[in-house]
């Protein structure tokens, strides 16, 4: 922490370059709206499959709290939707079963950092990605191919072209031991950390054989720069007045679209967290606009879509994103020439107006408690001050 940042001089001639990931696969062509939730929960997957959504990410990383329990559920849920048996019944005899249209499915396997430490391997703890890309690919990648999808993925966590290469790597050799093609594998990345902004190219560029996007976060970005830049850099302002509008924000997302659309990748915007309440019309209305004015600024810049967490966003999400496309799948055209990001644009870590205040700190306290307390609980996604 605390070191400069930078783009890399080594890697110049991969952003020089003249190069373009794979093909989009026909179902991974229109992502305009893209729901995500933990993959443990069931009933949660299925109203995410149903919920009208393009994409559904099933998320076996940060919204699923890793229990032996959740782990299994998780990947057993998984292998029921690929093959259309992923059913939940209610106790009070409600049923729960899939569309017959539903999202295209795609799969978030833990990070890089994360041990799976109930599978050892030579007396170790096996690599959590690794566990969770062998058995996935294992029991789904010939299944998908199939049924006319394939074995899609959002990689999450990465700082580094390496940690592409790595993954990269595990898809090679995933391929061949299930005898599936090369290529099939389609990862998107989260660039949700400060020193993959400074490498996105060099990311799309190591998966460029499985590459399909790059996704913009938030919370964990931000979170990144704070650790990264330590004591050398400014204490930023309560957190919810850091919005993808401060213009350090707004050079990473902008970046992240002209870098994508340059080679050929689907540019993916940030999530949507909140979660609707029906208890308050008035306050839901206010918070509704504030999103639907985020995924208008993201359909502006040119992405090709966005995420949500909660099905009733689906109808908030969607017509922004239908008037943006047109009679088109994404917006791969718009080049965006016209982005210029410096190092000092990233690094530049100031909010107009921005203001610490006590409320703020009793904000960030309660919700790291309340959260932790869910996390070691068993669950991962929670609405906290809902």
């Amino acid at each position: 922490a605390g070191e400069r940042l930078g783009f890399l001089p080594e890697t110049e001639a991969v952003r020089r370059g003249d190069w373009r990931v794979a093909e989009t696969p026909p179902d991974l062509e229109d992502r305009r709206v893209e729901i995500t939730g933990p993959s443990s929960d069931a009933k949660m997957m299925i109203n995410a499959l149903n919920s009208g959504a393009r994409v559904y990410m099933a998320d076996l990383e940060d919204s699923m709290s890793p229990t032996w329990a959740n782990v299994l559920a998780g990947h057993a849920n998984i292998a029921a939707a690929v093959r259309r048996e992923l059913a939940w019944d209610a106790p009070d005899g409600r049923a729960y079963r899939l569309a017959d249209r539903t999202a295209v499915l795609m799969v978030r396997p833990r990070g890089w950092h994360l041990p799976e430490p109930r599978v050892l391997v030579d007396g170790r703890p096996i690599s959590a990605s690794l566990f969770d890309l062998a058995l996935f690919i294992h029991r789904n990648g010939r299944e998908l191919l199939a049924r006319g999808s394939g074995p899609y993925l959002y990689l999450p966590k990465l700082e580094s072209h390496l940690e592409a290469r790595l993954w990269n790597d595990a898809f090679l050799m995933a391929q061949d031991a299930v005898g599936i093609p090369r290529g099939s594998i389609r990862a998107t990345v989260l660039v949700e950390t400060v020193p993959a902004a400074f490498e996105m190219e060099e990311i799309l560029y190591e998966l460029r054989e499985h590459a399909a996007g790059l996704n913009a976060g938030r919370w964990d970005y931000i979170f990144s720069l704070i650790k990264r830049l330590g004591r050398s850099g400014p204490v930023l302002p309560d957190r919810a007045q850091i919005t993808m509008t401060a213009p350090f924000m707004r050079a990473y997302t902008e970046l992240l679209v002209a870098t994508c659309h340059r080679r050929g990748a689907h540019a993916i915007g940030g999530m949507a967290a909140y979660i609707p309440s029906r208890r308050d019309p008035e306050v839901n209305a206010r918070a509704l606009a504030k999103v639907r004015e985020d995924k208008e600024r993201e359909a502006g810049d040119g992405f090709d879509g966005t995420w949500i967490a909660h099905p009733d966003l689906v109808p908030v999400a969607t017509p922004v994103f239908d008037a943006a496309l047109g009679d088109r799948p994404h917006q791969k055209h718009r080049l965006r020439e016209d982005v210029s990001v410096t190092a000092d644009d990233l690094l530049r870590l100031e909010v107009p107006g921005g203001r610490i205040t006590e409320a703020g700190v009793r904000t960030n306290v309660g919700v790291a408690l309340e959260y932790i307390a869910s996390w070691l609980a068993g669950s991962g996604a929670v609405a906290i001050a809902n």
